[in-house]
C-alpha cells in the first residue's frame, strides 16, 4: 500500500509471536493485492479496467473490497463528498506533478475531474456488486485501505492466536488492541508541524488514530505548497499548512475521517466528528506567522 507496516505484540513465547506476526503480515499482503492502485492485477484495478471504455454490467466483488467501498460511500454521503474514493484520475495527475514539479495540464485535469464523484459508483449490497457509471473512472483507496488493513491484522491476531495486546502501525495510521502489560494504554505521539511545538502525547487502548497532513508529502509549485491530500470537489491539493488527527474506535474510520476533516471547513468538520460515535479530532493549522493554532473536538483527550 505504498508504506511500511509495523506490528508490535505480546505473546507467550517467541514461536507464537513469529507465527502470529507472519500471519498478520500475510493478511496485510492479501489486502494489498485486493486494494492497491499500484498493482495492475489487484481486484480494485481489474474492477476499474472493466469500466475503462464503457459502462458495463455490475461486477461482483469480494467481501473485503465491498466492505471498504461501502464504508467509503457512507462517509462520502456524511461529509458531502469531502471524502471520495473516485479521485483516482486526479491523484494520478498529482503524482506526476510531484515528480515533475509542474501543475497538471489544464485539459487533462479537466478531463480527469469529469470522472470524479462518489455518486457515480453504484453499490448493490444484496448482490455485492459494483458498477461505475462513467467510463474511465479510477478508484483510489489510499485514504481508507491502510486503516482497514490495520484493523484486519489486529482482528486476526486476536481471533486466531488469542493475542489481544498488539499494535499495528501503517505510517500515519495506528490501530491498538489491549494495552501492553502493566500499562493503561499504548503511548503514541502526534508529530509537531512547527518548530515551536512539542509532540502531542496520547494513550490509546482498543482504538485507532490517524494523522494526515503535508508534513512530508507535498509539492511546491510556483511558490504554492500543495498537500498530497486533495479536495475532491476542486481536484486540487490542499494549501496552507495543517495536521489533522482523528481518534476512532477502528482504523477504517480514523483513516478515512482524517481526509474528510482536512477538506471540510472547521465547523462542518467538528460537527461530522461529534456525530460519529467514539470519534475525536485534533486540528493544527499554521497561521501567517508560522504559529500553530490548535482546535480539538469535545471528546479529544486533554493533555
Amino acid at each position: 500500500m505504498g508504506t511500511t507496516f509495523r506490528i508490535v505484540l505480546y505473546a507467550p513465547d517467541k514461536a507464537t509471536a513469529k507465527k502470529a506476526s507472519d500471519a498478520a503480515f500475510a493478511r496485510v499482503g492479501e489486502l494489498d493485492g485486493i486494494m492497491s492502485d499500484y498493482k495492475k492485477d489487484s481486484e480494485l484495478m481489474l474492477l476499474c479496467k472493466t469500466f475503462a471504455t464503457e459502462v458495463g454490467d455490475p461486477v461482483k466483488v469480494g467481501d473485503d473490497l465491498f466492505f471498504v467501498l461501502r464504508k467509503a460511500d457512507e462517509l462520502s454521503k456524511k461529509s458531502d463528498g469531502a471524502f471520495d474514493v473516485t479521485v483516482g484520475p486526479v491523484v494520478q495527475l498529482w503524482r506526476l506533478a510531484r515528480r515533475t514539479q509542474q501543475l497538471p495540464d489544464p485539459k487533462e485535469f479537466a478531463a480527469a475531474r469529469e470522472k470524479v464523484g462518489y455518486k457515480k459508483v453504484k453499490l448493490d449490497a444484496t448482490k455485492q456488486t459494483v458498477q461505475l457509471l462513467t467510463p474511465g473512472m479510477q478508484l483510489d483507496l489510499g485514504g481508507i485501505a491502510k486503516g482497514y488493513a490495520a484493523d484486519e491484522a489486529l482482528k486476526l491476531l486476536r481471533d486466531k492466536f488469542g493475542i489481544k495486546q498488539a499494535l499495528v502501525a501503517a505510517y500515519g495510521d495506528i490501530a491498538c488492541g489491549d494495552p501492553p502489560p502493566g500499562e493503561d494504554g499504548w503511548k503514541v505521539e502526534i508529530a509537531p508541524i512547527a518548530k515551536s511545538q512539542k509532540p502531542r502525547p496520547l494513550k490509546l487502548a482498543n482504538a485507532a488514530v490517524s494523522t494526515s497532513g503535508d508534513l512530508e508529502q507535498f509539492v511546491e509549485i510556483g511558490g504554492v505548497r500543495y498537500s498530497h491530500v486533495l479536495d475532491p470537489k476542486t481536484g486540487l491539493g490542499l494549501t496552507g499548512r495543517r495536521s489533522v488527527t482523528v481518534i476512532a474506535p477502528n482504523g477504517t474510520t480514523a483513516d478515512s475521517m482524517t481526509k474528510a476533516v482536512s477538506v471540510l471547513p472547521p465547523e462542518q468538520a467538528l460537527k461530522l466528528v461529534e456525530e460519529t460515535p467514539g470519534a475525536a479530532t485534533y486540528i493544527v493549522v499554521l497561521d501567517k506567522d508560522e504559529k500553530p493554532v490548535a482546535t480539538a473536538s469535545k471528546r479529544f483527550p486533554k493533555e
